[in-house]
């Protein structure tokens, strides 16, 4: 008798459901919306497929179009009417978010996350307000798109105070949950006391606590219309070398009162993401970013991959390495093949 153990036999029908370690459901997936307060019709974003930023009046048909698949989050990014070089338009009451956010929450039951940044409001595309720095790194490159000239670097206590406004006035407009995504050093603590001092003790923090400098983000930038005009974002998002520095990142912010802890991007770093969920008992999600999205997208038409099932075990994928949300454009395709 062969008493050898073949893995092979609980890979057949049937039984191969009844084994599955890892299941993906709607219920993980947080479908990005993006509000565009600059426009009366709908913009189609040319390097996401499928996705358009859309006008303030059409943002809770674009959200009841995301429920109807079955993904019962969704996270808001705003376009603004105007920008400066302080972001003001983020926080303001009449804010392209917060008006979203007010209609949104008032006429659908959608779980509402708000991004907490300011790349998209400030007219020099950073994640807050600059100051000057001479760096005088002249002998060395330093990796692409580094400058060696005097340069502008972002204000980090100085953002902290403008990431605790915008908080605040999301919270005042309805929103479930908010996500600071700037990387500013003590921006989870300025949150959290800012919603707490104003009575939001039980509103949710989702921190992108492990955010990297990435090649990924760019089919964002364009939806977004928050790339930076000059320079670069290395200085305050996270080294792709690096993973023992995620852990630090995700300590301090567990410390500073954070909720969910997300890594970003998702696909590239799930090194990332399992040693996150080994290290740490907080829900982790993981941003499956833009470029993530749009490679797959060019692939499938040159028809070299097929889209759905590379969709799905791309999301798949994130879920087996530990998270338990998962932020992706791909959330209302694969919610309704599962459904």
């Amino acid at each position: 008798m062969d008493l050898t153990h073949r893995p092979r036999r609980l890979r057949r029908d049937g039984v191969r459901g009844l084994v599955s370690e890892t299941s993906l459901e709607p219920s993980d997936l947080i479908a990005p919306v993006f509000v565009d307060a600059t426009t009366d019709e709908r913009i189609p974003i040319e390097s996401m497929p499928g996705h358009e930023r859309v006008p303030i009046d059409e943002s809770v048909a674009r959200v009841e179009e995301v429920l109807e698949t079955g993904v019962e989050a969704v996270m808001l990014f705003g376009i603004p009417k105007s920008k400066d070089a302080e972001g003001t338009r983020a926080w303001v009451e009449d804010g392209v978010v917060q008006e979203a956010t007010r209609r949104i929450t008032d006429e659908t039951d959608a779980y509402v996350v708000t991004d907490v940044c300011l790349c998209e409001y400030t007219d020099h595309g950073h994640c807050g307000p600059l100051e000057e720095e001479l760096r005088g790194e002249t002998d060395h490159d330093h990796g692409p798109g580094c400058e060696h000239d005097p340069t502008l670097t972002v204000d980090n206590d100085a953002t902290l105070e403008s990431l605790e406004r915008i908080a605040v006035s999301h919270a005042e407009a309805g929103a479930h949950m908010v996500a600071p995504s700037g990387m500013m050093d003590g921006m989870v603590a300025a949150i959290r006391n800012g919603l707490d001092d104003a009575g939001y003790q039980e509103m949710p923090i989702m921190s992108y606590a492990a955010k990297y400098e990435s090649a990924f983000y760019g089919p964002f930038r364009d939806a977004a219309d928050g790339a930076p005009s000059f320079g670069n974002r290395r200085h305050y998002q996270m080294d792709p070398a690096n993973a023992r520095e995620a852990v630090r990142e995700v300590r301090l912010d567990a410390e500073q009162g954070a909720d969910v802890m997300m890594v970003k991007p998702a696909l590239p770093y799930l090194d990332i993401v399992s040693a996150i969920r080994r290290e740490f008992d907080h829900p982790v999600a993981a941003y499956n970013v833009s470029g993530e999205y749009a490679m797959l997208h060019a692939a499938a038409e040159k028809g070299w991959l097929d889209l759905k099932a590379v969709a799905y075990e791309s999301l798949l994928s994130i879920k087996r390495a530990g998270a338990d949300l998962i932020l992706t454009y791909f959330a209302e395709d694969v919610a309704e093949r599962l459904g």
